[in-house]
């Protein structure tokens, strides 16, 4: 009699740890979904605060304005100009300065610069701002922060190539405060960093008109502050604009 009442407590702890674990594993699953949903919920809610469907479809961004160049080896800032146009997966970046103008230009297919050496940045339409209007595109990974359990602070976007940024919310008006990433050129790593002083919005596109980057190249670090000067949304771009010259 002993041993059958043990058989059936062994059988029914047995039931009861099978039916404990498909409940927890049940609640991970619910949790999951939960955490997926707000993790959305907060990008799809970043997305809107600057424009909705307005920043998704926009067509082309032509931004051009003034820059201040300042390296940690020279502290003096070095005034500069500099231009970003992109248009669908194309996209022409130019920064001009006495020293060592820059420019960096895809094509769609081909990636050219006038860097000597062979360098060459990492495609400027996968970093920063530009992955924002990428939600939700196939491809375009959204993941939390470390730390950021409750989806608070911000997530990050993943391009299908491994570019990655990570941006930080303003939880007034749910638009990026600030966003860095890291990566790789020539074998090195750069990380980088955006703060965000003022945005303005054009057709509809709320844009950063002014803000301050740092890159970290290791045993230098760069300063820079943007002031935007010239905005255009939805601008014609003609096919020479993405031809190296």
């Amino acid at each position: 009699m002993k041993k059958y009442l043990l058989a059936l407590f062994i059988a029914f702890f047995a039931i009861s740890g099978i039916a404990q674990t498909s409940n927890n594993k049940n609640k991970d699953s619910k949790t999951e979904v939960k955490a997926e949903n707000a993790l959305m919920e907060l990008a799809n809610g970043t997305l809107k605060a600057h424009g909705g469907d307005s920043f998704k479809k926009m067509k082309s961004l032509t931004v051009i304005g003034s820059v201040d160049v300042t390296p940690s080896n020279f502290p003096q800032k070095i005034p500069a100009t500099f231009i970003t146009i992109f248009a669908g997966d194309k996209y022409r970046f130019e920064l001009n300065n006495p020293f060592q103008p820059i420019k960096q230009i895809f094509d769609g297919q081909r990636t050219f610069s006038n860097v000597q050496g062979g360098f060459e940045l990492p495609p400027v339409n996968r970093l920063g701002l530009p992955m924002i209007q990428r939600i939700g595109d196939p491809g375009f990974i959204v993941s939390g922060l470390a730390n950021d359990k409750d989806f608070k602070r911000g997530f990050r976007i993943t391009s299908p190539e491994g570019y990655y940024t990570d941006f930080i919310i303003d939880r007034k008006n749910g638009q990026v405060k600030s966003y860095n990433s890291s990566y790789i050129v020539n074998g090195s790593n750069v990380t980088t960093s955006v703060e965000i002083d003022k945005m303005k919005t054009v057709e509809g596109v709320i844009i950063p008109e002014r803000y301050a980057q740092r890159f970290d190249l290791g045993q230098l670090t760069v300063y820079a502050e943007f002031k935007a000067k010239e905005i255009a949304v939805n601008r014609e771009i003609a096919d020479d604009v993405f031809v190296m010259n």
